[in-house]
């Protein structure tokens, strides 16, 4: 391919897209919440109760309903009479028992991993607080909008001075 040829290619992507450098980001026309003020994702403690609860709900719905062991018997009955369906039908019911494990692990992780969330997000929320609340006690010194001109800052306590006067 010549030099002028690549250039030639290069100006008509360019026409029909412009290419821009986007960092942790899409388009606001391919966001779903776009029209949201923060534009961000929020959860709250209660979303994610909800989705640990539901998880918890199916796992146990899964554990009752979904294991199936007539059919292992059947399995075994037909085996033993010379079918091959038996065979068959061992396999299917394996099978079956390997991904119903697999869907009952993973809303049980679901499950715990929304308790969890739950329980870190509640510590955070009180340690972001502590700070939080220490950083507008110690920035309230340095307001000076807290006493007029002339006269001392209530934040900084009594001058020794003062009281020896």
């Amino acid at each position: 391919m010549a030099w002028n040829e690549w250039e030639q290619l290069k100006a008509a992507a360019a026409a029909n897209k412009p290419t821009q450098m986007q960092l942790n980001g899409i388009p606001e026309e391919d966001r779903p919440n776009a029209g949201s003020p923060t534009g961000d994702l929020a959860v709250t403690q209660k979303d994610l109760a909800a989705i640990g609860d539901e998880a918890f709900k199916l796992y146990n719905r899964l554990w009752e309903e979904a294991r199936v062991t007539s059919t292992d018997t059947a399995a075994t009955d037909l085996k033993s009479q010379g079918f091959e369906l038996g065979g068959a039908l061992s396999h299917v019911s394996v099978r079956w028992d390997r991904q119903l494990g697999s869907l009952m692990d993973a809303c049980a992780l679901i499950s715990n991993h929304m308790d969890f969330t739950d329980k870190a997000h509640q510590g955070d929320e009180i340690f972001i607080e502590r700070h939080v609340s220490s950083i507008s006690t110690l920035d309230a010194g340095f307001d000076e909008s807290w006493a007029e001109p002339g006269k001392k800052n209530e934040i900084y306590g009594e001058d020794k001075k003062d009281k020896k006067d």
